[in-house]
């Protein structure tokens, strides 16, 4: 979580990045796609909620890591609600009243209302990422809060209101247990592919304010390095499919694997069936955990190549997405860094292996001096190429590392084809707010218009609504998956439209970027084609289903035969 590399990393970095920007000329598909409908434009809304870090001069850890947000439709009236996860006093981990509280925002169609209180969702402790999935198929999504200490998980009871039912579960953390888990954020997923969504629960370091280190830069206190602290082994928890998880960790060899997990992002990357795990650490090499399908699996990131970026050090990973950002048909993966270490993109070469394509892609220079956070590969053009978005920031510093900015502007990079991408920051409008400490994000069409909007949190500063005012005649389609021997949810199913002589694939995963859920429909821009000629959909109990001949600009919901 400290921008500092090396010294000679920095001189290769330097060297390298030099060198990219000629090579870009050659490399072929390097050359920018020059299209009409050019412009990605955002207008921003703050929301009521303001992110506490309860920052105190001792400058404890936790208090750069908050807060996740989630985009998911509790109520089940087609809009999509806001859920943010909120922190607490320092070192106490408690919440001080209201201010907070975590909080649940109701989409009214015009604008959110504050649902938190009705819910029962304010929550205790210092909570850090949330998790979204309907983890006992009964048509409602549950919510599992991570945090220091303490895991909270939800049970959507279908009217407006929310139980913790966490210790019935069998999610409560034991009292007694040593050290005491520190958790950032969660994925829900059918591991074990019987219908039932399980969950992994992602770690980062031992903290205890009682043994805490001090580390003190030009005579003041400043946050230490996670190189002064031990890792943490992540948490695999089974859905036994009568309510309640057993935890499974050490059965699936999940707990072999010790490092500083900051995000997880899923998806079937070797193409075998079974969803898989990338896992961003700070400052440790990433984990890659193939899923074995027989209940176990195994850490694979050196063979498939995304352990480290190409200098092969471990940079400071902190969100991560799973999605395909050049229409091969195939999940690649980005995540997100400080300053000198870029946004590492790697194309998903088939075979279990990866690419690091972050210089070819031009995220290297363009990503050199940002700190990122939330991220997420969505199309927010609809012109069938997928863009990304970071939620940025430095980590904290009295007196900012490095003469880089600790407070930065979002940013926007269009997808020019082929995952070739050009920074729009300032074009699509992200520079009309004050730069910010930002931290999670959450993408979903907020406003029902067919443009993916964007929600991101910031420390210690009101939440951001940015909604996408993108001009432009492209035409989209949304797939929203009912599993009925799958997990209701869908998750794990792969889509793949054809329209207009193009094929778009995405794999259905809610676990997006940093400590945050985009649980809504899966989004597709199919540039200017009126019709999808098929829709292939691809369930987790083999099931099969095509459709053909399908309208654009709509949500078209898709339920899994029976049989």
């Amino acid at each position: 979580m400290v921008s500092a590399t090396g010294n000679l990393s920095r001189l290769w970095l330097a060297a390298a990045l030099a060198f990219c920007t000629l090579l870009a000329a050659f490399v072929p598909g390097a050359r920018e796609i020059v299209r009409a409908d050019a412009a990605i434009r955002f207008e921003a809304t703050e929301l009521p909620f303001v992110l506490r870090n309860g920052a105190t001069k001792e400058r404890h850890l936790p208090e750069i890591v908050p807060g996740g947000v989630a985009a998911f439709d509790y109520d089940n009236d087609g809009r999509i609600d806001l859920f943010f996860a909120n922190g607490a006093s320092m070192p106490s981990l408690s919440k001080q009243g209201a201010v907070d509280f975590n909080r649940l925002y109701r989409n009214t169609g015009n604008g959110f209302e504050d649902a938190t209180y009705h819910a029962g969702l304010s929550g205790d402790g210092f909570a850090m990422g949330v998790a979204v999935g309907d983890f006992d198929n009964d048509g409602h999504q549950d919510l599992f809060v991570a945090g220091v200490y303490r895991n909270t998980f939800y049970r959507n009871l279908g009217d407006g209101r929310f139980e913790d039912i966490t210790l019935r579960a069998g999610l409560a953390i034991p009292v007694d247990l040593k050290p005491k888990p520190w958790a950032v954020g969660a994925a829900f997923l059918d591991y074990n592919r019987d219908g039932h969504l399980d969950l992994f629960v992602v770690n980062y370091v031992v903290w205890d304010p009682a043994t805490e280190p001090r580390c003190i830069r030009r005579e003041m206190a400043d946050y230490c390095h996670p190189d002064n602290y031990q890792g943490l082994a992540n948490t695999l928890y089974r859905n036994n499919g009568d309510g309640t998880f057993t935890n499974v960790s050490a059965a699936s060899g999940i707990s072999a694997f010790i490092g500083k997990g900051m995000s997880v992002t899923v998806a079937d990357y070797d193409a075998d069936g079974f969803p898989d795990l990338f896992v961003a650490n700070d400052k440790v090499f990433n984990f890659l955990l193939r899923n074995n399908g027989d209940g176990t699996f195994e850490e694979v990131s050196f063979e498939a190549g995304v352990a480290a970026a190409q200098h092969g050090e471990p940079v400071s990973g902190m969100g991560a997405h799973f999605a395909d950002a050049d229409n091969d048909g195939k999940p690649d993966l980005v995540f997100t860094a400080l300053p000198d270490e870029t946004f590492p993109l790697y194309r998903n070469l088939g075979g279990g292996l990866f690419e690091d394509i972050t210089f070819r892609s031009g995220l290297a220079v363009l990503s050199r001096k940002m700190g990122g956070w939330g991220v997420g590969l969505v199309d927010f053009d609809n012109d069938g190429w997928r863009d990304l978005f970071v939620a940025r920031s430095n980590a904290l510093s009295p007196e900012g590392r490095l003469g880089i900015a600790v407070k930065q502007p979002n940013s926007v990079f269009r997808n020019l084809g082929g995952a070739r991408f050009k920074d729009l920051t300032e074009a699509a409008g992200l520079l009309t707010r004050s730069p910010q400490l930002y931290r999670g994000a959450a993408f979903a069409d907020f406003d029902g218009d067919g443009r993916m909007d964007v929600v991101v949190s910031a420390l210690n500063a009101p939440a951001e609504l940015w909604r996408n005012t993108s001009a432009g005649a492209n035409r989209w389609l949304a797939i929203l998956p009912r599993g009925a021997r799958t997990n209701r949810d869908g998750l794990g199913v792969r889509i793949t439209i054809s329209a207009g002589g193009n094929r778009y694939t995405a794999e259905r995963n809610f676990s997006v970027g940093y400590a945050s859920s985009s649980a809504g429909p899966t989004h597709f821009g199919l540039g200017t084609a009126e019709m999808a000629d098929s829709i292939e959909i691809l369930w987790p109990s083999g099931a099969r289903q095509l459709l053909e001949n399908v309208s654009s600009n709509q949500v078209l919901t898709v339920t899994e035969p029976s049989s």
